[in-house]
């Protein structure tokens, strides 16, 4: 049992003070009470969940910075998208386990408790399978053995090229199976992850794109574990789905799939309002990566709506083109003022913006890997972020200002320990492995980069 005590800790009910938790040997909180400090208990200042990264593909990371040069006429999602074929061409399996544990690692020091990983490759150059079919899903688990990180993996059914299932090609021959090698690679996903204490493992129809509309129930019955799916992310692929399917992509789920809170549906950066409003009462989660949307010019999610009808969110990292949890609620909320002309877009007269948008992403998070209600609570699993007290924009703080001033102002900075399913992986603000997986990760990308 390890045990820790924290000045300031936001429990189900709200902000406690003098709260000390038992972590149980199975990652669990065991115990949450209020009272002094004992001998031997590690200090914390503001003790909150740690939210689970909820969306990424962890060998983009490599690419960051990578593809910011202008080319022959207007740049755009889908000149970015050639290029991370192009990348996808030489990258190995051994080079993916060692970026994927550097994201993991960084995920965990910006305050990240769990990471979602949607996982879609899955083959060697030119489509060949591996000899272990489950190769690159058994890197990704490696990866979080190495880092220490909590994983919901999740492997991606991606069947075509488009609507009008044209064969895959380049790049994208590496992700692509046929529903009966895909259930295989599930079963082989499920072998992959059983060496680690609380891997969960999902499915992932990769986009109304790629898989057919008979694709859905078999997928969903091979785990009963959650569904993530892009849905509605670019304005070409909302006219692509429309055409072939006489629906917006949103209509048509809504049509179609048994969406419920299992589900969750990354992007939804094209919505009409309606749309929004009848999606966020499924209790599927919004599976949000702003800074990736961003980056890629996706479009901004209705997030006062969607919030408005009680929807459900959570954050991501997606291309890792930045890992920041601060710097994600940060963009969530800042893109909302900016579309809206206003300030605090998102907070409500009972909390305020860092606190509402932060305890919302840990409950979405939580329910998007499938990792518990993403809570301080006994039995839940012991995700902790503990903030660093002493840093000159907290110190003083109390209650919901210590989130605002996180989200707004803050950055990883501000993050002095962080607790994954119970193991403490980040101490004073560092990975207790931070140079090994540093080094590894350099030797990893260089070979990419001279090419």
């Amino acid at each position: 049992m390890a045990h820790l005590h924290a000045a300031e800790a936001l429990l189900p009910e709200g902000w406690a003070r003098d709260v000390r938790i038992t972590l149980g040997p199975d990652g669990r909180i065991a115990a949450v009470g209020q009272g002094p400090a004992a001998p031997g208990d590690h200090r914390a200042g503001a003790l909150v969940p740690a939210p689970a990264n909820s969306h990424s593909h962890a060998f983009q990371r490599a690419m960051a910075g990578l593809s910011e040069r202008r080319g022959a006429g207007e740049d755009s999602f889908w000149t970015w998208r050639a290029l991370m074929y192009r990348f996808l061409e030489t990258i190995t399996p051994a080079q993916v386990e060692a970026i994927a544990a550097f994201v993991q690692m960084q995920m965990l020091e910006a305050g990240f408790g769990s990471h979602v990983e949607f996982h879609y490759l899955h083959h060697a150059p030119g489509g060949q399978p591996y000899a272990d079919l489950g190769e690159m899903s058994a890197r990704i688990a490696a990866a979080a053995a190495t880092s220490g990180m909590g994983l919901t993996l999740l492997p991606v059914l991606y069947r075509f090229g488009g609507c009008d299932r044209r064969a895959l090609a380049g790049g994208q021959l590496r992700f692509g199976n046929d529903p009966d090698r895909y259930a295989r690679l599930v079963e082989a996903a499920a072998r992959a992850l059983a060496p680690l204490p609380d891997a969960r493992l999902g499915v992932a129809p990769h986009s109304l794109r790629a898989v057919a509309p008979d694709d859905f129930a078999p997928l969903a019955a091979l785990t009963d574990g959650p569904i993530h799916m892009h849905l509605a992310e670019q304005i070409p692929e909302v006219d692509e789905v429309r055409a072939a399917y006489g629906a917006r992509p949103v209509d048509w789920a809504l049509d179609h799939l048994d969406l419920s809170p299992r589900w969750c549906l990354i992007h939804l950066t094209q919505m009409t309002p309606a749309e929004t409003t009848a999606l966020a009462r499924t209790g599927a989660v919004a599976g949000l990566c702003p800074l990736t949307e961003a980056s890629l010019g996706d479009g901004i999610f209705d997030g006062v709506r969607w919030m408005g009808a009680g929807g459900a969110i959570s954050l991501g990292s997606d291309s890792n083109i930045r890992i920041s949890l601060a710097e994600e609620l940060r963009q969530l909320e800042t893109s909302q003022r900016l579309r809206d002309h206003s300030r605090a877009a998102l907070a409500t007269a009972e909390q305020s913006t860092g606190r509402r948008i932060f305890e919302a992403s840990a409950r979405g998070g939580a329910q998007a890997a499938g990792r518990g209600a993403g809570v301080i609570a006994v039995g839940e699993p012991a995700d902790l972020l503990a903030l660093d007290m002493t840093h000159p924009d907290l110190e003083g703080l109390a209650g919901d200002t210590i989130l605002d001033s996180f989200a707004m102002a803050g950055g990883s900075e501000m993050v002095a320990d962080v607790w994954s399913g119970g193991r403490h992986m980040v101490r004073g603000g560092r990975h207790v492995a931070r140079e090994a997986i540093t080094a590894a990760y350099r030797a990893a990308v260089r070979p990419l980069r001279d090419g």
